[in-house]
Parts: structure tokens; sequence; C-alpha cells
């Protein structure tokens, strides 16, 4: 073990190597931090340069680019409810309202910081445990994927717990749209009425945009004053700056940060799950666990905490499949992938013998990169955060313009961004009626994975459905969800009957 993380910081504190990782970083933040590029659109940016480099310092650039895109869409996030990435999207709830109080840059300062105690956490346990998690992930199968994709649904219980209907409601909503295009297993079109661009289904990102940036540009659009800055104790000379909490205040978070970190780590090494999961189980389990659920969502660190430890942690875990067993974790791992094989390496469980090397450089990258990118992110933030002092009547039209490229970039399609702006008009009457866009996110992201991984267990099983609960653990994790969608009903009888 020891001689592991030797060889993996011999490797990267090579003066070039080094530099690679922290322009690597520096170029993950920045396109993090832009909408509607994810952290798998940030990697294959950066792919084109990684082919000229020596395999392990590849591996390692690559590596350094989706932790730091990862950590970077929590930035704008914050400032200006526009997830850079989808993973940031529950970053929005708490980190938003902060930004609204004058809080920005201590907002800024717990994502910074929970997204490199999250990293590091995931860094350590692919050093440590690397081949025995890459062992349980085997385990998950299509019925146990889809356990785990339903567990993710059941968190709409939890995201709007005072207006429960509605919120079930939007999910469906979501998992409709979740529908639309090719089928997973038979491959033929549906809903799609005859339009091309929906053969390829609802796209989550210009969908994103739509709901949360243009729908937060319509809500503004009468505010011709400047977003309130001037109570932020960080604020210098008119801008926001990012503060790194006390450690009062992050030892107030600690069992948030720690919960959190070790889920994302757990569900990033599940094929197909990734970072998105990982932030809104984790944000789901916080409002079940904490002391003040009726306070997430009202601009507190902890949603912020639990959404960014959680998304980080998983970019860790999603390496450990790649590596042990050759089978990549998410998107980005799967570029990752291609580098390596057109390189000539052969990942897979003879890779940690016969070429070690790469385990170690992978480690020893995440673990400078969640160091390097939390000086790199206070600089990029505070760029960003001056924009908050240019009047909203500019500063709305710069956002749909930004957004309208983020939706476009996605598949160089227009009909995304016609996309994106039914998403904002959608998202804006949401926001009047009371019904919940986020909710509506999970369901879009949640919709394909639960449906496709549902109906592979329902094929192996010989067309059983009794047969698909019959695994331990799919058993215990959907009776888990069926407990977590039926209390919120049951609660209000319980404490009815407890005043009688």
């Amino acid at each position: 073990m020891f001689d592991l993380l030797i060889t993996g910081f011999s490797i990267v504190f090579v003066p070039s190597t080094f530099l690679f990782i922290v322009g690597g970083t520096i170029i993950g933040v920045i396109f993090g931090a832009m909408p509607g590029v994810s952290a798998s659109m940030a990697v294959a940016l950066a792919l084109p340069f990684a082919y000229a480099m020596k395999p392990i310092i590849a591996i390692a650039f690559l590596v350094s680019v989706y932790c730091a895109s990862i950590t970077g869409g929590g930035i704008t996030a914050i400032l200006f409810k526009i997830p850079g990435t989808p993973s940031s999207a529950p970053t929005t709830f708490d980190g938003y309202p902060m930004a609204q109080r004058g809080e920005a840059g201590k907002a800024l300062g717990f994502s910074l910081v929970a997204s490199a105690f999250g990293g590091l956490v995931a860094a350590f346990a692919m050093a440590l445990i690397s081949p025995q998690l890459a062992a349980v992930a085997l385990k998950f199968g299509p019925s146990e994927l889809f356990a785990v994709s339903f567990l993710g649904l059941s968190v709409l219980s939890c995201l709007d717990s005072d207006n429960i209907v509605k919120t079930l409601i939007s999910g469906c909503i979501g998992l409709f749209l979740a529908t639309i295009g090719m089928d997973p297993m038979l491959g033929i079109a549906r809903f799609t009425f005859g339009s091309a661009t929906l053969l390829s289904g609802i796209e989550m990102i210009p969908v994103m945009i739509g709901l949360f940036a243009v729908t937060e540009v319509l809500k503004q659009t009468n505010k011709q004053k400047k977003i309130d800055v001037e109570k932020d104790s960080t604020s210098k000379g008119g801008s926001t700056s990012a503060q790194l909490p006390s450690f009062k205040e992050l030892w107030a978070t600690k069992w948030t940060m720690i919960r959190a970190s070790v889920l994302g780590t757990v569900v990033g090494i599940l094929p197909g799950a990734g970072a998105t999961i990982a932030s809104f189980l984790a944000y789901a389990i916080e409002k079940k666990v904490s002391k003040h659920p009726e306070l997430l969502g009202t601009g507190i660190p902890d949603g912020i905490v639990a959404s960014e430890a959680a998304n980080n942690g998983a970019t860790g875990g999603a390496m450990v499949p790649l590596l042990s067993l050759g089978i990549p974790g998410g998107n980005a791992a799967a570029i990752m992938m291609t580098a390596l094989v057109i390189q000539g390496v052969q990942v897979g469980p003879l890779l940690i013998k016969q070429q070690p090397e790469y385990l170690a450089s992978v480690f020893a990258s995440m673990f400078v990169t969640n160091i390097v990118m939390v000086i790199v992110s206070m600089g990029i933030a505070r760029v960003f955060a001056k924009i908050l002092s240019v009047p909203y009547s500019i500063l709305g039209p710069v956002i749909v313009m930004l957004a309208t490229i983020g939706a476009y970039a996605t598949n160089n399609n227009t009909g995304d961004v016609v996309l994106m702006v039914v998403a904002g008009i959608i998202g804006y009457l949401f926001s009047k009626l009371k019904y919940n866009s986020a909710a509506l996110v999970l369901g879009l992201v949640l919709g394909q994975m639960c449906e496709s991984n549902f109906r592979r267990a329902y094929t192996l099983k010989n067309g059983s459905i009794t047969g698909i609960f019959t695994s331990p653990i799919t058993f215990v994790i959907v009776f888990a969800c069926v407990i977590m969608l039926v209390y919120p009903f049951v609660k209000p009888l319980i404490s009815k009957k407890k005043a009688a």
C-alpha cells in the first residue's frame, strides 16, 4: 500500500506532470462552471490534448479535468442558480438562497471544502480497497441497479414535504419525459410525434438549464436593482469572493460531509449511476437524518455540503471499476478508458499487478487535484462573482445567452435550444403553481436507468415480476424505498392519533 502511495506521488510531483495536473484543474473548473458543459463533455474536450502525452501523464491529466469540472459546476449553481454540471443541481437548493442573502462567499467556501473532502475520501477508498469495492460492484446486476435507481426516485418524498402530492406529480412528469425517444430494449420510436430531434430522447442538460436558469431569469426580470452583496462579510470593493469556513463551522457539518462522501464513493462505483444520482441521494438522506430538515432548501451549509461532497466522491468511485475490472463507472470514465486503450494500456484485473503505476498515478493525481482545485476555484469564483454587481436588466439577457450557447453545444442542435425555452416556460409555470422543478429533473435523470434495468431484470427472470425481488440486496433497497415514499403520508395520521 505504501509502495503504491510513494510511486504515485513520485509520478505526480515530476514538474512536467504536476504542471499538466494544474492545467487540467484550471480547464476543468472553467468548463464545469460553464452552463451546459457536463463533466463528460469537459473530459471529451480535453481528450485531444491527452493523445500527445505519455499514457501515465494522460490519465493524470484527464482525471484532474474530471474532478475539477464537478467542482466548477457548483460555482454558477450558487451564484446564478445555473448548475454548471447536472450533478450540481441539488447545490442550487441551498447555495443560491445563501447568495441571495448576501452569503455567497460563505456558500462557495463550504462548496469547495466539501468538494475537496469528498474527492479525497474517494481517492483513499480507491487506493486502499479498490479490488474489494470492485468485487462488490460485480454483485449488482439489473435488478440491483433498478433498486438503486428506484431509491433515487424515493428522494421525491423529501424534496418538498409540505407539498408532497405536487412533488410526486412533477416526478411522474419527469419519468414520462424519460420514455420519449428510442425504446432501450426494442429500438423503436416512442412519443416522438414525428420529430427527428426527439428520436434521441429528451436531453437532460437543455431541460435542466431551462428549468433553473431561464426560469430564474423570468422570475427576476421585473427587478431592476443589483443583486445585494453588500451584506456579505467577504465583499470587498463591490465583489464577492469565496471564504473558507471556520473550523467551528466545518465541525458542525462533519457528519454530513462524511455521510455524503462515503455515499458518493459507493454510488460512483455502480456502473451507470454517476455523480448526479449521488448528489440527489445524499441531499435526500440528509433531509431524512437532519435535526432541522425544514431548513434544508432555505439556504443552509448542510445542503451544499451534502451535494458537493457526494458528487466529488462519485468521481473517485467511478475510477474503481474502470481500473480494477475494465468497466467504466460513468460516461467520463468511459472516455478516459478509450484514451488509455488507444495508447496500449490494458485496463482490468491485470492492470494492478502488471502496471500498478497507473493506479498509483490516478490516486496521486486525484489527491493533488482536490487540493489544487480549492485554490484555483477561489480565484475563478472571484471573477464569476464580480458579475453579481451588474444590474439584472443586463445580467438576465447575458445569462440567457450563455444558457442558449450551453444548450446548443450539447449536440449542436437548434432543437435543444427550443427544448430549453419550453423547459424555462414550464419551470416558470411550476414555480407559480407550486410544482417542483427539481423533482421533474430527478425523474428525467433516473427514468431511463430505472426502466431499462427493470426490463432487463424482468427478461432475465423469464417474465416473473416477483423474481426480480428475490435478490436480498434488491429486496432490502426496494423495501426501504417504499417506506420512504409512504412515510410522508402516514406521518400526519400518526401525529393526529398521538394528539388525540
